[in-house]
């Protein structure tokens, strides 16, 4: 294992995608929300996913400059098409649209289509955050998860995400997708070279697939699919997940004229690579707007503060809520750096030598 300085591969990323043809403020908010996932120790959003952005961008299906078109715009709500983008782009943009809105009405929701992979969803509830607002998003995904009762991959594991300041050290920030693991995760394992975990995904017949590298291949030939949180069964709560899932598609398609489900392929008629035309929502709500904002950081606080102080399993120690590891997992990784795997370092150097450029040893 490699730990490399968080500035480092934060100006590696940054040079990669000006290399690509991003524009320079541009390439710094994809490379802003890349490190951020890193630092959370999330690994499956971070660097682990620039060589997927490189290939994209490089097959054409990706455009390094972002075009916005503004569909709708009335007071309070906003519907844009990103023109196929990067998704960072497009995500900041609007999430800061809902914000300025939200400032002014007291709400705001910007509604996109035709967007590109947008990174880690927590981001943009932190930039809300930071502006002493509650921020949500919401993003359909490539179809890779089943309804409950069936086998055929049709939904994204769309994931919701939910932040809100409080009075602690750490927001309070929710962002897990509605199946019981995520794309990204899997694509982590086979970096890892490590198994899928049972209940994860199961084929056509409903038997379970641990072969991760097998499993990657089979979700995009739709032979196998991710379940939603609660898997297979009602009894287990299987309806929830996947009816949380068909939720998040209604809201990131239904609302912007968008496109959803097996139109998220990012193929063409002939199976050739062609854009994703992803849909997101981004909401902000003004604190100030329904209540004192000290009095909202106390009461969320006191939430959190009581569940962490609660009464715990024998053998467990410690009770967590919603983005407290991930800031522990910061502090930790600012200092330590960021771990890079053999398999990454192998995508890493590869960047490095197709762009004809060394900015890191590895």
């Amino acid at each position: 294992m490699t730990y490399l300085p968080v500035d480092s591969l934060h100006s590696f990323m940054i040079e990669v995608f000006t290399r690509l043809g991003v524009p320079g403020s541009d390439a710094r908010i994809c490379a802003d929300i890349l490190i951020a996932s890193d630092l959370k120790g999330i690994e499956s959003h971070g660097v682990g996913r620039l060589k997927m952005y490189y290939d994209r961008i490089k097959q054409g299906v990706q455009n390094p400059l972002t075009e916005i078109t503004v569909i709708r715009d009335k007071y309070a709500t906003a519907v844009w098409d990103g023109n196929h983008g990067m998704g960072h782009v497009i995500g900041y943009r609007a999430m800061q649209a809902a914000l300025d809105k939200a400032a002014k009405f007291g709400l705001g929701a910007v509604a996109v289509r035709n967007s590109t992979h947008y990174g880690i969803c927590a981001y943009y509830a932190e930039m809300a955050v930071k502006q002493n607002m509650i921020g949500m998003t919401f993003t359909n995904a490539r179809p890779s998860v089943c309804p409950t009762h069936g086998s055929e991959p049709l939904l994204g594991t769309n994931p919701i995400c939910f932040g809100a300041p409080t009075d602690l050290d750490f927001p309070f920030i929710y962002d897990a997708a509605t199946s019981i693991s995520q794309r990204g995760k899997i694509e982590q394992l086979a970096r890892e070279e490590k198994v899928t975990p049972p209940a994860w995904a199961i084929d056509g017949a409903g038997n379970s697939c641990t072969d991760t590298q097998k499993l990657l291949v089979a979700l995009i030939d739709q032979t196998a699919a991710l379940l939603p949180i609660g898997g297979t069964e009602e009894e287990t709560g299987s309806h929830k997940g996947y009816g949380l899932s068909t939720m998040v598609e209604i809201l990131c398609a239904a609302l912007q004229n968008g496109s959803f489900m097996n139109d998220l392929h990012g193929t063409d008629e002939q199976g050739k690579p062609a854009p994703y035309r992803l849909g997101h929502l981004f909401l902000a709500l003004n604190v100030d707007f329904f209540t004192d904002l000290d009095d909202f950081k106390r009461i969320a606080g006191a939430i959190c503060r009581e569940l962490i102080n609660s009464r715990k399993l024998p053998g467990r120690d410690r009770i967590w809520v919603a983005g407290e590891k991930e800031h522990e997992n910061e502090l930790r990784i600012r200092r330590q750096g960021i771990p890079i795997i053999p398999n990454l370092k192998k995508n890493i150097n590869t960047i490095q030598k197709e762009l004809n450029f060394h900015l890191l040893d590895l």
